[in-house]
């Protein structure tokens, strides 16, 4: 059996994904990368390399000589934080994935997931029910980047069959590690100061709805994508996947069943104008018929989750 890395695995995705992955392939084939010095304590019961995806040279280097075959290449600058750093963001969202593509085309590796996300749509996409084939006019760095991604991804596949499989992934919530700084991150920091006894601000106006997923169905969902039959495979930019679409109001009074005490009030800064931009809600209709695909959390059940396994703990780590 080929060996899997997961580059960018110290992120919100990366660590759940690099923890079902061993559970599923053993986590003696399963490689843990990331710039972090050292291994995350919830990742160190495998194989683990400090890696900077920029560094095109060790990244072959590293591919090549350990005979790794499949990568999950999720090291990114996420949308809040990429509009406070174009430029690097640009080289880190974009030279990171011609690395990887470059040696699928060459031979080296023989499947890649690289995740897209809402992000691609922009202001002039239709809001409600998002289609798979649309209007993409990203107004942010981050979708930008990922947007041309997408084509490129497509472009490799078509022109030299590289095995590219992608997701553009909603806004995603976990208990398990902190996100990283996208305009969904509201979703996950509200359970924390719920749990804490805390009021929360929230950086978007009350009613901005946005498509979100708990964490266990998109990792339910990359896996499942990556280990669908080839032919089945018929989108090579990126799949849309739904999930839930709420908005701040809707899962304040979801966390106020469960903790009556708990408060929120509204302070809307930058990632207003990012959040208006994407969709409501997504249609992942190709997703569904052509792998199965199929969320299985609601926001009651979330929620229920979220409260009972959040540890406050890890904000202080941050």
């Amino acid at each position: 059996m080929s060996k899997i890395i997961v580059i960018g695995a110290a992120g919100q995705i990366g660590t759940e994904l690099v923890l079902a992955l061993r559970k599923l392939n053993g986590e003696h084939r399963v490689v843990a990368a990331d710039l972090k010095d050292s291994c995350p304590p919830l990742l160190a019961g495998g194989a683990y390399v400090k890696m900077d995806i920029l560094d095109r040279d060790f990244v072959r280097e590293y591919i090549i000589k350990n005979e790794i075959k499949e990568v999950y290449l999720l090291a990114a600058l996420l949308s809040a934080t990429a509009e406070k750093n174009p430029d690097f963001a640009w080289k880190l969202n974009m030279e990171g994935l011609f690395t990887v593509l470059d040696l699928a085309k060459e031979g080296y590796i023989s499947k890649i997931f690289w995740p897209s996300s809402i992000a691609v749509f922009g202001p002039t996409t239709p809001m409600d029910n998002t289609p798979q084939h649309t209007i993409m006019e990203p107004s942010t760095v981050y979708g930008i980047s990922k947007q041309a991604g997408e084509r490129w991804c497509e472009y490799y596949f078509n022109k030299f069959n590289v095995d590219v499989r992608s997701i553009r992934y909603p806004g995603l919530i976990s208990y398990k590690s902190l996100p990283g700084g996208g305009t969904t991150d509201y979703a996950v920091d509200i359970f924390y100061k719920a749990k804490a006894g805390e009021k929360f601000t929230c950086f978007l106006k009350e009613d901005t709805a946005l498509p979100m997923m708990f964490m266990d169905d998109a990792i339910n969902a990359t896996i499942q994508l990556m280990e669908a039959p080839a032919e089945n495979i018929k989108i090579r930019s990126a799949y849309n996947l739904g999930g839930i679409s709420f908005t701040p109001k809707t899962i304040s009074k979801a966390i106020q069943k469960e903790i009556p005490s708990f408060e929120i009030d509204y302070q809307p800064d930058f990632r207003q104008a990012i959040a208006d931009s994407w969709p409501n809600s997504i249609d992942d209709t190709n997703a569904k018929k052509e792998w199965g695909w199929n969320h299985k959390f609601d926001l009651e059940a979330m929620v229920k989750v979220m409260l009972e396994n959040v540890k406050v703990e890890l904000l202080e780590t941050k």
